[in-house]
């Protein structure tokens, strides 16, 4: 079985072998304060052997969990915001097909997101398209009283008890919420609903490989037992036993934090050339972004999707400023085959295209664009993906996982908080006028 790999040959001319070398200590010390505990954030430490730990038992109660919902529903809405829906979302459209949504005949549930944005049309848009469906809700909160998903759900759970009936609404809402508090969990023990419990030692973005994320995953239909597979061999892969340079996310860790501090990188690109990926660039944007962002320091995570965004950001990238490198998500094997034909006339000049796989033409792109870009001084890094399927995206995620904690004690700060988070909620609920907020709404209107 291949595993996914890390190659920094393009980052040489920038950082050098001894360079990396040199954050050796640093990485180690990092990985050591992770396995011992003994960091900032250190109550949020459940993603680190989670993989590993998963049993069986608690795999097949989701599996079974999925299948009711595979059963009674055409749709399933899944609510959440940030780390309760990035992950799945994630994992689910890089293995969905591309065009499922004109498809006639789908091999399970529609699946939707909700809760994640504060859109009027959205949201009637949403229930005018549910109007003649028959849905299901996995409400993804801990508190039960997140503005964005707690609005979609009550919206959602009114309307699926109208149309549905209580007793079958009471089949097809899940939640996934706190063990013992907060609104959700009361909303579900009052109501009967099937419920899984969100770790207290796992933050939202290092949450996919919980019931926050295996539970719509598996509700999509595919497989969370190679998913987590996959992810427990990168644990392994990743271990603190695993020799520096062999091991992957503790290169990862070091070369971007070398490239950050010695060589004035401020934004790291992460590229890929596959469509389907998009939404990992958005997990991974959540995950690098909250953890790093911080105490006026950490790398700014940006995303782009070449061969489409060569079209519009490609100069940018070329001739901007150099504060920026990469790291490209390459997959090695597509799972369709398609020919490129002849053409008589060849009026595109593409003739000497043909017969070729439109991949290779992709990879080409790749290996041209990396190329440009470091004449142009941006340093590259790649991960090569052998080929997208639930093995490998649990490898991806876990190695991302693993670097972004090593990476975050070397930069300084913790990496497990988001206190930044609470300055917009704050601010929000003054001008909502929330109960409990008069003095803050006076003080904010003031301002106005």
């Amino acid at each position: 079985m291949k595993n996914i790999c890390l190659n920094i040959d393009k980052v040489a001319k920038f950082v050098s072998k001894e360079g990396i070398a040199a954050y050796e200590p640093q990485v180690k010390a990092a990985m050591k304060t992770l396995e011992e505990g003994t960091g900032l954030g250190n109550d949020f430490l459940g993603w680190l052997h989670l993989p590993s730990t998963i049993s069986k038992e608690h795999l097949d109660d989701l599996k079974a969990t999925a299948q009711v919902l595979r059963e009674n529903c055409e749709v399933v809405i899944v609510a959440g915001i940030g780390g309760s829906y990035l992950g799945a979302r994630a994992v689910n459209e890089a293995l969905s097909n591309s065009f499922q949504w004109l498809q006639t005949s789908h091999n399970g549930p529609v699946m939707i997101h909700a809760g994640h944005n504060i859109s009027e049309d959205y949201l009637y848009e949403l229930t005018e398209y549910l109007k003649d469906k028959k849905f299901g809700i996995i409400n993804i909160s801990k508190s039960g009283t997140t503005t964005e998903t707690a609005l979609a759900f009550r919206l959602l759970k009114e309307q699926c008890e109208r149309q549905r009936g209580k007793e079958m609404a009471r089949k097809v809402i899940v939640a996934i919420t706190d063990a013992k508090k907060g609104a959700a969990r009361v909303t579900a023990d009052k109501e009967g609903y099937k419920s899984f419990i969100i770790p207290d030692n796992v933050g939202g973005r290092f949450s996919v490989l919980t019931p926050v994320g295996l539970l719509p995953i598996a509700t999509a239909g595919y497989d969370i037992e190679k998913l987590v597979e996959g992810a427990a061999s990168m644990e392994k892969l990743t271990a603190s036993d695993v020799p520096f340079m062999e091991n992957p996310s503790a290169v990862y860790a070091a070369v971007r934090n070398a490239l950050y501090a010695q060589n004035g990188k401020k934004i790291e690109i992460l590229v890929n050339y596959h469509p389907k990926l998009h939404y990992v660039s958005e997990w991974w944007k959540q995950l690098y972004g909250e953890s790093e962002g911080k105490d006026h320091k950490g790398i700014f995570p940006a995303a782009v999707d070449f061969s489409t965004d060569l079209h519009s950001m490609g100069q940018w990238i070329q001739e901007g400023e150099r504060i920026i490198f990469e790291t490209v998500i390459s997959v090695e094997q597509p799972a369709c085959h398609l020919e490129i034909p002849s053409d008589a006339e060849n009026l595109d000049g593409l003739n000497f295209l043909a017969g070729k796989r439109v991949d290779e033409v992709n990879k080409m792109a790749e290996l041209g664009t990396q190329l440009a870009h470091v004449d142009g001084g941006v340093p590259n890094m790649r991960v090569a993906v052998p080929e997208l399927n639930e093995f490998y995206l649990g490898q991806l995620i876990y190695f991302f996982e693993k670097a972004c904690g090593i990476s975050g004690y070397i930069l300084g700060v913790n990496p497990f908080n988001q206190p930044g988070v609470e300055a917009y909620k704050k601010n929000m609920f003054a001008l909502l006028n929330k109960p409990g907020y008069e003095e803050e709404s006076k003080a904010i209107r003031a301002r106005l």
